[in-house]
């Protein structure tokens, strides 16, 4: 915030108080979070304490490694985050928690000593503090062991001596590169940063080395001559110009500054000065300093808008970040600004518009707008809001940041001329093949390590040249030719044969075709397989070069052919065994034409986020970079190699193939698979052949110190040059120091260890050249971890447990220019000692992404700019993706690669670093083989770090719960960045790459689609969330006098008010009779209507029972149902001697007996109140709801059937409740034969006719009483609205207990004569179709249904609609299908169901919703005539404010809404402030109050409670009109005019509602609807059936139910937490995952989660899995 730094107290009064308006202002929603915060900076910036911190240069160890300080791999870490110091308490003083960490080796590439002892002290500060949360719960049959036996991992054989814990080291191949798997699993990140437009370079900076024509060249036969004259293999600087005078200090200041020596003696001194000053040099201010002098120097140059110099005695308390409040020592200095400091450099608002600019934000956001392109993409069309949204940390004063100069290009030694360079690499190989023929190329080894074959220049040479012949002539029939010169053709051979692949890419040259390497394809599901499609589809790939070997263990269809892989396109298989090879004729010779910028062959490289795309290296680039490689590493003819990487790409292509064959070089391939089985090969192998040059990676220097006991007599003194292909890892030091401690007594010399940096697009970019025996070491460089975070160089000199040790990685390569850019956005030139990332320009580097020229630009074209913008030169740079800067003596230093990058809250971190930590957390008893993977997903505007841990087989859960909280512990007190994810997967489940690697990018991909499959997981959102926005705060509400209402209008608006038709009464006798409709003027009693219509009409059927089958099992006529009735109201008076006015249960199954029933109580006068029966087969749930409904009621008698009365004297139910309490029980199938003596009239209309009992969602049951006259009225209200009539039909798929279900059944056909047929739901289940099926026969024009007889049909048969069309079903008659609800419309199942029914011919406008509430049973529906329903969206921010803000169909953050249907004729609505109960105006969000003659008259309860009665049912408004009565409905909506027109020619007032408000959740003082979070929730993957929340002291519980199969459970806890804090800013602190039907629904399909919270509470959900977010 930007009270950070400022002392609150001291502000003038003034200035409090406009803060305390501001504050005021946002509350009230008056003010966005973004205005806020820039006029809050505004107002604190005068009063900032300014405390810049300089800190001195990073200093340079440069003792020469021995067993003291081998493992000089201090733990550190490139990129740490430390939160502001105010975020928690948690974080409060970092400094006293930061471990001590000691010296000593360790046995790991990526572990040292005191990395181990600094996690372990980190640990024991924690060890006092207990886990707060509970652990999380789980079924056993969800612990998935994995089949350990059946897979047999990487490295499995002879790596560990018996007693060394075997969880390790085989990260490297997935979080770095591996042995023949550079960086497959490594995540890279695609720059995305614009590169200006470049020219090509002045051919005077880089002239190439003149080139012969390549025939003259090869026929000069040259005996026994060298093919490299080592040029000097230093490297220089540009020169600098002078630097400019510094401002003295003050004498305090002065003396204060500490005296730095440089520590740092070079290895050689450069012996090479630039003969020339490049074209840009003028544009460079020329005082920079050298990067040498800056980091040499002791202090460091101030740019023009850095601060006034340091007080460095104030600030020194301050260097460690420390807050204001930790330094009770210090007083607060209050500083002003100096002259030439630019406020706008210390706040910017989110725009970049500086807070003092006189610019205002809206002409610069119409600049902006006018930037963009013409037509935007969608996400274009709407702002983000992210501004409004997350809460922004303010910026850390104490944050440091680069202070030194801005860097100047470095520049390699020149590319030496040598006279006998070949023109080409091909004429290299044929000069080799014709004039040393018999010279050995290539041995190949079997699995044991022995030599396989040996393959000389003349065979590689000869074999090379028929396949080139048979590519060109001999493919297609007839000598047709299939491929062309510039064709790109796959290679795809294993890394066990690497004979078979140097035949192929040498004949590929020699056709003059483009190879594609790839890996061998295992199986369809390959991690990146379709990736790897994608890479041959951008390259135009249609053929396949492969071994016969190969080609048969490939997999295979039934028939015999080759699978089609996922993605790939389809390929023309080629074997290249050399019995399928053609001679060519004596007459035919390859053409070999002189480098030129044609593509040679294109490399695989995986991005960040997964593609695999192919760089393509030109034929001039491929020949400038195997000289520039013979330069610095000094290759001379005959030498010997010996190389253990990926002979396919990178270095052990480079090397291992090209470099080698230029130079005549015998190279030993060491498979992968080798490696495995005896890691110490390739140490035997240098021993065996005296190789001079070996090639390897951290790994495989771990791996053979591992086994180097087994093997005694092996010596490494023949080696001039151990080149480190991943040197460029910040943890290889530990990994290089280690094994120089192992094998110096074999005679390996110190000075051979060549740490190299490498990227596909820029091929190699430093490597440090082998030294002069006796010479000291190169410099390590000591850096603060905190520092490197901030992207910034800053010795580490009070805490060595938070240094970096790097090594260096030599120089830039002969030839090439080199300088450091910001990692993000435009490429501007870094400061001295800032960290960038590596840019190139040489012509030794990759040309492009084939077949993707945008991401080419960004890549490949890069002109870095300098701190104005101002390009400078023309000459374009590669980006490498490495990031690092230039220390003294012009070496390169690389601390981490954009690809394995995190950057959570602005601090970047580092995967690798993380990972360390986590091996350091005693991994033996939980961590299968140390297989971790770090990635970081996206979530909330941030980015999330997620750990995967492979688990062991045999870890309990208490120890792998132990090791995830101690890892969470460790990487917090180390790194100070807090873990969103921590998972244990079963051992050998994670996607490996070819080598066994874990895959990251597939890694990332399973956890964020669900398809992870965790056995264990810990989320910790609470923690490492920090930018949810503020809570808000209420403010109180009154009515003051800015609400007075004129006429209509609120505030300057309509008031959101609507009423449906008038409730006319018919006075015409002929049309009465015309019609058979009972005369309204004379009964206002059903119990009247039913004798009319016996008498009247007494044979029309009102009623039809259907069962499962569709069969109609029972019918009703008028008369039959007015006899039948007349005998219970007798069996009533005579069996229950019941009083006028007593209470009685109808406890009967859906039917027409119910229906008989309710009217023999009017008849006898009594108050019918219908219940649900229990389930037979649950008596123990149901039975007590049934037991309170009658207590509740005081009924003095029940109706039931035979079977039902012996179910409640059964032994099952006296189990559950005392059976002998029941009141009087009337068995209905055994009735009197006799009529009562008289039917009762009630005296009055508003007596009560029945109770209406309700389980509401909250879990509350109520019970409403319902009088005579609102009976009628809702009766005539529904037949006007639905146009019902004695010849209609209507059928009803309904629960017939409560609410408009139940007037439905009951009722509305004997007040308006038609005919229904009734279908119980429950009738459904065993036979899904039976309701859709009754449309079509019957051909019904009006049905009633409810939400879950919906979803059966829609879940249950959607997919089955061809087999229904078949069998004849049509719904084409249906005119209106109106769901009974008493919530929200549920708009995405009324659309599906019209969607997926389309096809029967239902129409789209026919289905439609009904609303009705506890105090009105019908307010809204649809009926037949009338504009169809409206939908709008509605901003959910504005929502949870309680406001309601429409916005376009598609926006961010949009929640549609479906109209409720039509109001009901005689129904009046306004919408009310809750709170203050005044009227609102059109489109505002409040509580709908109904005025109705068919409102509920009343609650009944026990005590009957006249408060909440008057309140909820008679109430009036308190201004505007005071006198009509209101019933409240408690539900939240609102109103709004819409331009259709209804039948009287007026506009529509449309009524949408939008939750309960006895439901809503009151989460960080926004108001939400658990429908909306749920229905996030069963969006977030494929498995939850359904879901439901509530909240448990003050945490957001969320229960899935797991349609799936139970691995999937806890995949479901990542995918719930995010979308929750995607999409509604909140943090769930409870997932529950339960079985299917495991959430409480009620009769009407709405889930009962008060029901389900107090389940839960009361630990009865048995729940398969529940995970605590910590």
């Amino acid at each position: 915030m930007a009270d950070r730094g400022v002392d609150m107290l001291a502000l003038p009064k003034e200035v409090k108080d406009q803060l305390a308006e501001l504050d005021l202002e946002l509350s009230e929603g008056d003010i966005t979070q973004k205005g806020y915060e820039k006029k809050r900076t505004k107002l604190l910036l005068p009063f900032f304490i300014h405390t810049p911190v300089e800190a001195p240069p990073p200093a340079y160890d440069a003792q020469a490694p021995g067993p003291s300080n081998a493992s000089g791999s201090t733990h550190a870490n490139a990129h740490t985050q430390a939160p502001p110091p105010s975020s928690s308490s948690r974080y409060r003083d970092r400094r006293s928690r930061r471990p001590h960490r000691s010296g000593g080796t360790r046995d790991d590439r990526y572990r040292s000593d005191i990395h181990t002892e600094a996690v372990q002290a980190a640990l024991a500060k924690h060890k006092e503090e207990k886990m707060a949360l509970p652990m999380p719960t789980k079924r056993r049959s969800t612990y998935v062991q994995s089949p350990i036996n059946n897979c047999t991992p990487p490295g499995s054989v002879g790596l560990t001596p018996s007693n060394q814990p075997d969880c390790f080291y085989f990260l490297r191949n997935s979080l770095h590169s591996s042995s023949s798997s550079e960086d497959e699993g490594a995540l890279l990140r695609q720059s995305s940063v614009g590169a200006g437009l470049g020219a090509p370079a002045p051919s005077s900076l880089l002239q190439p080395p003149s080139l012969q024509s390549p025939d003259s060249w090869i026929n000069r036969s040259v005996q026994g001559s060298s093919t490299s004259s080592s040029a000097s293999s230093a490297s220089s600087t540009l020169s600098h110009g002078e630097s400019k005078p510094q401002p003295q200090p003050s004498q305090t200041q002065t003396q204060a500054q500490p005296q730095y020596k440089p520590q740092y003696q070079p290895q050689y001194q450069p012996q090479y000065q630039p003969q020339y000053q490049p074209q840009y040099q003028s544009q460079l201010q020329p005082q920079h300093p050298a990067i040498a002098d800056m980091l040499a120097q002791a202090r460091i140059g101030l740019s023009e808008n850095s601060g006034p110099p340091p007080d460095v005695l104030a600030a020194a308390p301050q260097a460690r970040g420390s807050s204001q409040v930790d330094r009770p020592n210090n007083p607060p200095v209050v500083r002003g600004m100096s002259r030439g400091q630019s406020r706008s450099s210390m706040m910017e608002t989110a725009d970049g518009v500086p807070v003092n600019s006189r610019v205002s934000t809206k002409i610069q956001q119409l600049l902006n707008t006018l930037k963009r392109p013409k037509r935007p993409p969608l996400s274009e069309f709407f702002v983000d809001d992210q501004e409004e949204i997350v809460e922004v940390p303010q910026p850390d004063p104490n944050t440091p940041r680069p202070e030194g100069r801005q860097i100047i290009p470095v520049k390699g030694e020149p590319l030496g001329v040598v006279s006998n360079w070949p023109p080409a690499l091909q004429a290299a190989l044929a000069r080799w093949g014709a004039t040393q023929g018999k010279s050995p190329a290539l041995t190949a080894l079997d699995i044991t390590g022995k030599s396989l074959y040996t393959l000389t220049y003349g065979k590689l040479w000869s074999r090379s040249v028929k396949l080139a012949y048979t590519l060109l002539n001999k493919l297609g029939p007839k000598n047709e030719q299939v491929l062309k010169p510039g064709d790109r053709v796959a290679l795809v051979y294993p890394n066990s044969d690497p004979g078979m692949f140097w035949v192929a890419f040498y004949g590929c040259l020699l056709a003059e075709v483009i190879p594609v390497p790839i890996e061998v394809p295992l199986s369809r599901k390959d991690a990146g397989s379709s990736q790897v499609g994608f890479l041959l589809g951008s390259c135009g790939v249609t053929l396949a070069l492969t071994s016969e070997i190969c080609l048969k263990g490939l997999p295979k269809t039934p028939t015999g052919e080759i699978l089609q892989f996922k993605g790939w396109p389809q390929l023309k298989w080629v074997v290249t065994d050399s019995k399928y090879l053609t001679k060519p004729g004596k007459d035919w010779q390859p053409h070999i034409p002189t480098a030129n910028t044609d593509p040679a062959y294109i490399e695989y490289k995986a991005s960040k986020e997964g593609t695999v795309m192919g760089v393509a290296v030109s034929k001039v680039a491929m020949l400038t970079h195997c000289q520039a490689l013979t330069q610095a590493c000094n290759y001379c003819e005959g030498e010997t190699l010996v190389n253990v990487l990926d002979f396919k790409k990178d270095m052990g292509l480079w090397h291992g193939v090209l470099t080698s064959v230029m130079n005549r070089i015998h190279t030993i391939s060491v498979p992968y698979a080798v490696m495995k089985a005896c890691p110490l090969s390739w140490v035997q192998r240098v021993h065996i052949h005296k190789a001079r040059v070996a090639l390897v990676k951290c790994r495989d220097l771990h791996w053979a110190m591992m086994a180097h006991r087994e093997q005694r007599d092996t010596s490494l003194a023949s080696l001039r040059m151990l080149i480190v292909a991943d040197g460029a890892n910040p943890w290889s030091v530990s990994s290089c120091d280690a094994f120089l401690n192992v094998f110096q007594i074999h005679g390996l010399k110190p000075e051979v260890i060549c740490p190299c940096a490498t990227s596909p697009e820029a091929m190699t970019v430093a490597i440090r050249r082998p030294g002069v025996p006796g010479t000291p070491l190169p410099a390590r460089a000591i850096l603060s971890m905190g520092g490197l975070s901030h992207g910034v160089i800053r010795v580490n000199t009070e805490d060595k447990n938070s240094a970096l040790t790097v090594q260096d990685v030599g120089h830039v390569m002969p030839g090439a220019l080199m300088c450091i850019v910001k990692p993000e956005g435009p490429p501007q030139l870094c400061k001295t000692d800032e960290i960038g990332e590596i840019v190139v320009n040489s012509r030794a580097g990759g040309n492009m992404y084939y077949g993707l020229p945008g991401v080419t630009k960004n890549t490949f074209e890069v002109i870095p700019v300098n701190a104005l913008g101002a390009p400078i030169g023309e000459i374009p740079f590669v980006r490498s993706g490495l990031l690092g800067f230039v220390g003294p003596g012009s070496l390169i230093f690389v601390v981490g690669k954009n690809e394995g990058l995190l950057m959570v809250s602005g601090r970047r971190h580092n995967a690798d670093d993380l990972v360390a930590t986590a091996l350091a957390v005693e991994p033996v008893k939980t961590v299968y083989r140390g297989r971790i993977a770090v990635f970081s997903v996206t979530v909330f505007y941030d980015e999330r770090i997620v750990v995967v841990a492979e688990q062991r087989p045999d870890a309990s859960e208490e120890d792998s719960f132990q090791w995830m909280s101690r890892v969470l512990q460790a990487i917090d007190s180390i790194h100070q960045v807090g873990l969103y994810c921590l998972a244990l997967v079963p051992a050998n489940t994670l996607p490996k790459t070819h080598l066994g690697g874990i895959h990251i990018f597939e890694t990332k991909q399973h956890f964020l689609d669900g398809n992870l499959h965790p056995c264990n997981i810990l989320m910790c959102p609470h923690t490492c969330v920090t930018n949810l926005p503020k809570p808000r705060q209420k403010q109180p509400v009154g009515v003051g006098p800015a609400s007075i209402m004129v006429g209509n209008l609120v505030a300057g608006k309509r008031i959101a008010q609507a009423a449906g038709r008038d409730l006319g009464m018919i006075e015409d006798q002929d049309l009465i009779r015309k019609l058979r409709m009972w005369p309204t003027m004379m009964h206002q009693f059903l119990s009247e209507a039913l004798q009319w219509r016996a008498q009247t009409d007494p044979d029309h059927c009102l009623y039809v029972l259907l069962n499962a089958k569709g069969v109609a099992v029972s019918t009703a006529t008028c008369v039959q149902l007015h006899k039948r009735a007349e005998k219970i109201a007798a069996a009533l008076t005579e069996k229950g001697s019941i009083n006028t006015g007593d209470n009685v249960v109808l406890l009967y199954p859906p039917g027409i007996d119910l229906i008989a029933s309710f009217y023999g109580c009017l008849y006898a006068g009594c108050v019918p109140v219908t219940v649900r029966p229990p389930h037979p087969q649950n008596l123990a749930a149901t039975l007590p709801t049934v037991r309170m409904i009658i207590d509740v009621s005081k009924a003095a008698c029940i109706l039931t059937t035979q079977n039902l009365m012996r179910i409640l004297r059964s032994k099952e139910a006296a189990a559950t409740l005392n059976i002998k309490t029941w009141p009087t029980i009337i068995d209905t199938d055994d009735l009197p034969r006799h009529r009562p003596p008289t039917i009762y009239k009630p005296p009055t209309a508003e007596m009560i006719a029945y109770l209406d009992f309700s389980v509401s969602t909250t879990g509350m049951l109520t019970g409403v009483k319902i009088s005579h006259s609102a009976v009628s009225a809702l009766c005539r209200s529904i037949k006007l609205q639905c146009e019902l009539y004695s010849s209609r039909q209507i059928a009803i798929c309904l629960d017939p207990y409560c609410g408009l279900g139940f007037v439905l059944w009951c009722l509305a056909s004997v007040y308006s004569g038609h005919q229904s047929i009734l279908i119980p739901p429950m009738e459904l289940e065993s036979c899904l179709p039976l309701w859709l099926s009754t449309l079509s026969q019957y051909r019904i024009r009006d049905t009633f249904c409810s939400y879950s007889v919906m979803e059966l049909c829609t879940k249950g048969i959607g997919t089955q609609t061809e087999i229904l069309k078949a069998r004849g079903l049509n719904l084409s008659c249906v005119r209106s299908c109106v769901v009974i609800a008493e919530e929200r419309a549920r708009l995405a199942l009324t659309m599906s169901f019209s969607k997926l029914f389309k096809d029967l011919g239902l129409s789209p406008r026919a289905v439609s919703t009904a609303f009705g509430s506890r105090v009105n049973l019908a307010i809204c529906m649809q009926g037949t005539t009338g504009p169809d329903p409206s939908t709008v969206y509605v901003d959910m921010k504005s929502l949870r404010h309680d406001r309601v803000r429409l916005v376009e169909r598609g926006a961010p953050q949009s929640l549609p809404l479906m109209e409720s249907g039509k109001i009901l004729p005689g129904v009046r609505v306004i919408i009310v402030n809750p709170e203050t109960r005044g009227p609102l105006g059109d489109s505002h969000l409040g509580e709908i109050w109904i005025n109705s003659p068919h409102s509920a008259s009343g609650y009944y309860t026990i005590y009957g409670e006249e408060s909440l009665q008057a309140d909820h049912f008679n109430t009036k408004l308190s201004f505007g009109d005071p006198t009509t009565l209101w019933a409240r409905t408690g539900y939240l909506g609102f109103v709004k005019r819409t331009e259709l027109l209804d039948a009287a020619g007026h506009r529509h007032d449309a009524l949408f509602v939008v939750g309960s408000l006895d439901e809503t959740l009151e989460l960080r003082g926004l108001r939400y609807h658990p429908i909306d979070i749920e229905t996030s929730v069963s969006r977030a993957h494929r498995s939850i059936a359904e879901s439901a929340v509530f909240t448990w002291t003050n945490l957001l519980v969320v229960v899935a139910e797991l349609c799936g199969s139970e691995q999937d459970a806890l995949d479901l806890v990542p995918l719930v937490t995010n979308v929750v804090l995607e999409e509604h800013h909140l943090i769930v602190g409870v997932v529950v995952i339960v079985d299917p039907g495991v959430i409480p629904i009620n009769s009407r399909g709405e889930k009962q989660r008060m029901h389900l919270r107090d389940s839960f509470l009361a630990d009865q959900l048995d729940p398969i899995y529940v995970a605590y977010n910590m």
